[in-house]
């Protein structure tokens, strides 16, 4: 669990918690992480468990101690809320032989890798299934740095299963879409730090009409995965003054080709009838 975020261990623990180590979870993620740096009594009476529990839990999450718990989740804040004046401009690392280009492009290929560590494979498996189903409606948007991804992805899924959706990006609009939102669909949505707060309006509003949402985001997991049945972190630092959602596009493609395999009998009725369709041109 080392370099993952306080939220992003509760997600992995997620199938091995007990009820009560479950309970704990919704009280820290619905209130996160300002429950978690209450005091232990606090905490385990905001989640209707006794301190105790809180306690083994806090060391399931692999932490020594609850001030260790509490350290972490200080620093999270910390740099989930780090504007980009705030980060250096130029790299930490003294420059070598390499091209700009070639060092960069080879931390790009790391963020890779340190993604694929960040996601658990039964988490992405579970999410590559419920998107193959096709069952309900497919909802997608994004943030102000990701909402091309949504668009990205809904371009691809509308070819391989019915009712994908994207959410406008006005929140008027957004509103009255949400009124066709049913329990039991699903909800694709990617947000980075810093975290867009319209977007966790619509999450609320979609976990209010029990949408089944899944959450794309950075290594310090925007607020939306309170309401998340799903999290999918991604490696977005690059020790510069921007972010890179390089990874978040790898993982856009990879589910696309997951469940395009999963879905494939009826992916490929849709990829032929779009195949045949004649050029209005001719």
């Amino acid at each position: 669990m080392a370099g993952k975020t306080v939220a992003a261990r509760v997600h992995d623990l997620n199938e091995a918690l007990t009820g009560a180590g479950r309970r704990v979870a919704r009280g820290l993620l619905s209130n996160y992480p300002l429950l978690g740096l209450a005091p232990v009594a606090e905490f385990a009476a905001g989640s209707g468990v006794s301190a105790a529990t809180v306690v083994r839990f806090v060391a399931q999450l692999g932490f020594k101690s609850y001030p260790d718990f509490q350290r972490a989740l200080r620093e999270e804040l910390e740099e989930r809320s780090r504007s980009p004046l705030q980060r250096p401009a130029l790299p930490t690392e003294p420059p070598g032989e390499q091209s700009f280009l070639g060092s960069y492009l080879d931390q790009s290929a790391q963020r890779l890798r340190d993604t694929v560590e960040l996601i658990p494979a039964w988490e992405f498996d579970a999410v590559c299934q419920r998107m193959s189903e096709g069952k309900g409606s497919c909802y997608l948007a994004g943030g102000r740095f990701t909402d091309f991804l949504a668009g990205y992805l809904e371009a691809h899924l509308r070819l391989v299963r019915p009712g994908v959706r994207r959410l406008d990006g006005r929140p008027a609009t957004r509103a009255d879409q949400l009124i066709d939102v049913k329990a039991g669909d699903l909800a694709i949505l990617f947000d980075v730090r810093r975290y867009d707060a319209s977007l966790l309006e619509t999450a609320t509003a979609l976990a209010q009409r029990r949408a089944h949402i899944v959450l794309v985001t950075d290594e310090w997991v925007s607020p939306i995965a309170r309401h998340a049945r799903h999290v999918l972190p991604c490696r977005t630092e690059t020790g510069r003054t921007w972010d890179a959602n390089g990874a978040l596009l790898a993982l856009s493609e990879a589910l696309v080709a997951r469940v395009t395999e999963l879905a494939w009998p009826s992916a490929s009725r849709r990829i032929g009838a779009v195949e045949r369709k004649p050029d209005p041109g001719t």
